[in-house]
């Protein structure tokens, strides 16, 4: 698979809570930090997703958001 995004990041599904839409998939990306994502039902069953299960988070975005108090 090639693909344009720069940052791919190996991780391990730590976690996947399916809804009848979305489902919410977390990953642990290094030890103690966590990625999570929001992806559609039917992504994240033709990814056949499960728990333990070794999946890249593949981030693509044109800006980045930061805020502070």
């Amino acid at each position: 698979m090639k693909i344009s995004a720069r940052n791919i990041i190996l991780g391990k599904v730590t976690s996947l809570k399916k809804g009848p839409v979305s489902s919410s998939v977390t990953m642990e990306i290094a030890p103690g930090i966590e990625i999570v994502s929001s992806i559609t039902s039917e992504s994240a069953a033709g990814l056949k997703l499960k728990k333990g299960q070794k999946a890249y988070a593949i981030i693509k975005a044109s800006s980045v958001i930061i805020g502070a108090d």
